[in-house]
């Protein structure tokens, strides 16, 4: 059973609400039934797909030569222009009618 309490942080705790709070301290904390406690194992097989979708994620540095117009182009889109410019390029390479019409 859940018991809901709106509990305002603006405001000074109540003598009850305290009274409340000091009596959650010696409860065991008992995980849903719909949502069992995680082992160890579920924990670990977690934490190497979190890292794996990190690293695929994960930017890479590369050189690029741009002419002085389209550098002064994707610098005048302000700071984080070289994320946009990414975009830009993702969007681009999966457009084959675009590639094909630049090869």
């Amino acid at each position: 059973m859940i018991i809901r309490r709106e509990i305002d942080l603006n405001e000074p705790l109540s003598e009850e609400q305290k009274h409340m709070l000091e009596a959650l301290k010696t409860r065991p904390v008992r995980p849903d039934e719909d949502c069992p406690e995680l082992t160890e194992e579920q924990i670990s097989q977690l934490a190497r797909v979190s890292e794996q979708r990190r690293e695929d994620r994960r930017k890479q540095t590369v050189t690029l030569r741009l002419s002085p117009q389209a550098l002064k182009t994707a610098k005048s889109l302000g700071k984080g222009y070289t994320s946009v410019l990414s975009r830009i390029l993702e969007s681009a390479l999966t457009d084959a009618e675009l590639i094909k019409h630049y090869l």
